[in-house]
């Protein structure tokens, strides 16, 4: 087998067996086992909303099982093909063999990523939501870079955006905004995607044309519907009203029509003015801090089977998950896995899937790698 074609191999290979893992594949043959035997109970449908979730879990299992299956299928046909034409000196039937493997390679990569988002609330629609740090009007122009950026990511996907709160930065920029992103998997993508990002370049706005560096905070949490079910206490919120505002007259009222509410045990806090009314608003918060809260309790169920948990930390050096480095060169690396672009210009306008991929993959395999930020 040419290099070319091991390397091709190698990578479907690598791609097959984080699903494997992913799926706890003995596990899961025997899970779908389970539930086709389900399916044939001709009492399921007497609990429909219990039918649904099983037709769901057995949909989604033989999906991911069963493109497995194909994929090994196809490589094994692949390599016979190539095999052949090796051993007949037939460089035409290599050379289509070897593009069979490339093609199943990149649709490995692809159906990777898809069984990766197999959480409690990857399904789910998103909320993203952006902090600008300490720095003022250099650290709010960042934290619009990235709520565009994330728009962006969104609106490459085929995911429908709405901003749902906006605070318009002093100068230019924003303080902050948060964004509900529509989609299928939505939440699922976009999880890995909270942490501190940091931004090295000439600020446009220092006379001295030096370079700075900011800070903005993302915090992904997933929309939750009816099914899970969050006690909240009235006595525990903070609820205010305010004008909202934005960027170049966007979502600006004349009347207090914004909401924000403090949970005051936990100290979080969510807003909205999307709409005119208050009460929409309100209710719109109020979702919001129920899935803040879901996702709080699943990343400490998450934090206590890794053994580690930390609280949302500083919005400054040594939290930071990602660097953007537009001069003296340019470079993005992200600094839990390790992957990097040179053209920051494409990742600050949206293409963010390679990032996305090696943080997913890297939940499921537990590995770190030794990163030196960039400076």
């Amino acid at each position: 087998m040419r290099a070319e074609g091991q390397a091709h191999i190698d990578r479907i290979e690598a791609a097959l067996e984080l699903v494997r893992q992913s799926l706890d594949w003995e596990r899961a043959l025997r899970r779908l086992e389970e539930l086709n035997a389900r399916v044939e109970d001709p009492t399921l449908w007497d609990k429909p909303k219990e039918a649904e979730a099983v037709m769901r879990e057995r949909r989604t299992l033989d999906s991911a099982i069963g493109t497995v299956r194909e994929i090994s299928a196809e490589m094994a046909d692949a390599i016979e093909f190539i095999d052949m034409g090796e051993a007949e000196g037939d460089d035409e039937v290599v050379t289509d063999g070897l593009t069979s493997l490339a093609n199943l390679a990149a649709r490995a990569d692809r159906d990777k990523v898809q069984a990766l988002l197999a959480g409690e609330a990857d399904g789910n629609d998103t909320f993203i939501e952006i902090h600008a740090g300490a720095g003022g009007t250099e650290s709010q122009d960042w934290a619009e870079m990235l709520f565009r950026m994330y728009g962006r990511w969104a609106e490459r996907k085929g995911f429908k955006v709405e901003t749902v709160e906006y605070q318009a930065g002093d100068q230019a920029g924003i303080k902050g905004a948060t964004l509900l992103v529509k989609g299928e998997n939505a939440y699922g993508y976009a999880k890995t995607e909270s942490g501190v990002h940091r931004l090295v370049r000439i600020s446009p706005y220092d006379s001295s044309a030096r370079r700075h560096t900011s800070f903005s905070s993302v915090w992904v949490y997933p929309v939750i519907d009816d099914d899970i079910d969050i006690q909240i206490n009235e006595s525990d919120l903070k609820i205010d009203t305010y004008r909202a505002s934005g960027a170049g007259g966007q979502h600006v009222n004349t009347t207090d029509s914004a909401v924000r509410i403090t949970h005051q045990p936990t100290g979080i806090v969510v807003a909205s003015q999307n709409d005119r009314s208050q009460h929409k608003n309100r209710a719109t918060a109020m979702g919001m801090l129920k899935a803040r809260l879901f996702e709080r309790e699943m990343a400490e169920r998450e934090a206590v089977a890794s053994g580690e948990y930390q609280e949302k930390s500083d919005i400054g050096w040594g939290h930071q998950i990602r660097s953007y480095v537009l001069q003296p060169y340019q470079m993005v690396k992200d600094l839990r896995t390790g992957v990097t672009s040179p053209t920051p210009d494409d990742v600050l306008d949206g293409a963010i899937d390679d990032f996305i991929s090696a943080a997913l993959a890297q939940r499921v395999t537990g590995e770190t790698v030794e990163v030196d930020d960039v400076e």
